[in-house]
């Protein structure tokens, strides 16, 4: 087991199988390396019983919508995973997520959902968790779900 599952392990984290995890939904990549940087396509709020859905400022609340960024960065790190052939002790840092808050036009705490990913990722990782970030409204996001995050990872 890496250094890096050792702590997610102690955080309560197992991340899925890799042979198992989800594939890309249409006509492109779940992630491209270009040299060191892994550049992760969206993933969305899954866990085991499937979709995390609801609309932020409509019955959905922030803790909720934290939690479901909270799961789209543990499906970036098992991307991440497979970009590395398994051995997730490659990752150097994350350098960019940009998350995706399903949202009313009057909720604005979208900085507060996608803290939920960004404060798992600096527990998980220490400083190499530390990124730039964007963190902006959808009117809809695929399947309903309530988040989705892209991210730039740098590998060695």
């Amino acid at each position: 087991m890496s250094m890096i599952e050792t702590k997610l392990a102690e955080l309560g984290v197992k991340l899925p199988d890799i042979g198992a995890s989800p594939k890309a939904a249409g006509n492109y990549l779940p992630f491209v390396t270009i040299g060191d940087i892994v550049y992760v396509s969206g993933q969305i709020s899954l866990n085991e019983n499937g979709p995390v859905t609801g609309k932020l400022g409509a019955g959905f609340d922030v803790e909720q919508g934290a939690e479901a960024a909270r799961l789209c960065a543990i499906s970036l790190l098992t991307q991440i995973k497979i970009a590395c052939d398994g051995d997730l002790d490659r990752l150097v840092r994350v350098v960019k997520l940009t998350g995706f808050v399903n949202s009313t036009p009057d909720f604005t705490d979208q900085p507060k959902v996608i803290n939920g990913a960004s404060d798992f990722l600096v527990a998980a990782l220490g400083d190499a968790g530390r990124h730039a970030r964007a963190a902006v409204s959808a009117a809809s996001l695929p399947l309903g779900v309530a988040v989705e995050i892209e991210g730039i990872f740098q590998i060695k």
